[in-house]
């Protein structure tokens, strides 16, 4: 995989939302900021690629995982038109 820092347009357009995804995938957000400076940003993405650890999945995250593929195939849980997630019991 590769590094990358994502940046994305949040609430109403006012604010941003940093992710830095690290060479295993991994997702870490960095916070929401109203203005970018990408020095202060590509700073903090080089703290967390010069620190990676791959993190295993705990028995917790396996079980919550696998009931959430049990209820997809019941067809329970889905993403609705406009990708919020639903569970199909409201």
């Amino acid at each position: 995989m590769s590094r990358e820092i994502k940046i994305n347009k949040y609430k109403g357009n006012t604010h941003y939302s940093v992710r830095v995804v690290d060479s295993y995938g991994q997702e870490h957000h960095i916070g929401y900021y109203k203005h970018l400076y990408t020095n202060k940003l590509e700073e903090k993405a080089h703290e967390i690629w010069s620190n990676e650890v791959k993190q295993e999945p705990n028995s917790m995250d396996l079980a919550i995982s696998a009931l959430i593929k049990l209820d997809e195939q019941s067809g329970i849980y889905f993403t609705d038109n406009r990708g919020n997630h639903r569970d199909g019991l409201d």
